[in-house]
């Protein structure tokens, strides 16, 4: 069927759509290749498919082939790849919603763009429930690990500095601290699924809760190795502090689709406000006990 002349306006959004299209299903094509899971390779080749009929609707229209854009495959290819495929689909989901806001501009125009629209918001859909990837399961005991060593351990380091001001002692307690919360959260996290009958999340829970305290722990003791300054590494380890909060809040909000600034600002006032107190008391320690290192 021949289609209706479009205005060059019109013209330059479908091609740049075209090209959105071409790269998706470049991208959805790759990741089911590498997919060993049954059902999730029959969902992306089925929207690969979905995505490359879009490719060819308008190409209709603008009588032209366009190539897909190879950085944009690798980058989404190798981000699910490392971080997950739930987060890696996730991602691309945002440009696909701001897609379907152009879409509606020239639906006058080509009247197929709002079945289009309505094909993409289906893909939402599906994807949620595409991947059961492991590491998702285990959310809450990442969180509870990731957030307990944030605040006990940036707690610690905090009054150590102004009571010991020695970076080497800090660094040492820290560590130390940080092996025996380590090992403490993962057997408490252990206990607890155990108790609730969830025998078979037990090991694997504890696992990501210990994993998850130890990374932070890392982020926070190493700048009391690297600087000579307790004050300096001090401000470094919050800046560290924030960081992490900043990268695993993104990452959740992402995934699970939860809200990123309400959670951010959670974890860092608290860790802040926690690190802040024990500054305080690390201080009155070291006056009240003349201690000098």
């Amino acid at each position: 069927m021949t289609k209706k002349p479009i205005s060059p306006e019109t013209y330059i959004q479908l091609v740049a759509a075209q090209r959105a299209e071409i790269t998706e299903y470049h991208i959805y094509t790759k990741l089911a290749h590498q997919t060993r899971d049954l059902e999730n390779k029959k969902v992306l080749n089925q929207i690969a498919s979905d995505e490359l009929k879009h490719y060819k609707l308008w190409e209709a229209y603008t009588k032209k082939e366009v190539s897909p854009n190879r950085w944009e495959v690798y980058k989404y290819f190798w981000i699910s790849k490392i971080f997950g495929l739930t987060f890696g689909l996730k991602l691309m989901e945002k440009g696909e919603e701001k897609a379907q806001t152009n879409y509606s501009l020239f639906a006058t125009e080509v009247p197929e763009a709002l079945m289009v629209a309505e094909d993409e918001n289906q893909h939402e859909k599906e994807l949620l429930g595409l991947i059961q990837e492991e590491h998702l399961k285990y959310m809450g005991s990442i969180v509870l690990g990731l957030n307990d060593a944030l605040v006990e351990i940036l707690g610690t380091l905090a009054g150590l500095t102004f009571a010991l001001q020695n970076t080497r002692l800090v660094a040492l307690a820290g560590i130390i601290t940080g092996i025996a919360g380590a090992l403490s959260m993962s057997s408490s996290e252990y206990l607890s699924n155990r108790a609730e009958d969830k025998h078979d999340l037990a090991i694997k829970s504890a696992v990501f809760t210990g994993i998850a305290y130890v990374i932070a722990v890392i982020f926070l003791v190493a700048p009391y190795l690297i600087f000579t300054s307790p004050f300096v590494a001090l401000i470094a380890a919050l800046f560290d502090s924030i960081l992490v909060v900043f990268l695993f809040t993104y990452y959740i909000s992402v995934a699970n689709d939860q809200p990123f600034r309400k959670r951010f600002l959670e974890m860092v006032i608290l860790s802040s406000v926690v690190g802040l107190i024990s500054f305080g008391l690390g201080y009155i320690v070291r006056v009240l006990f003349h201690i000098d290192v």
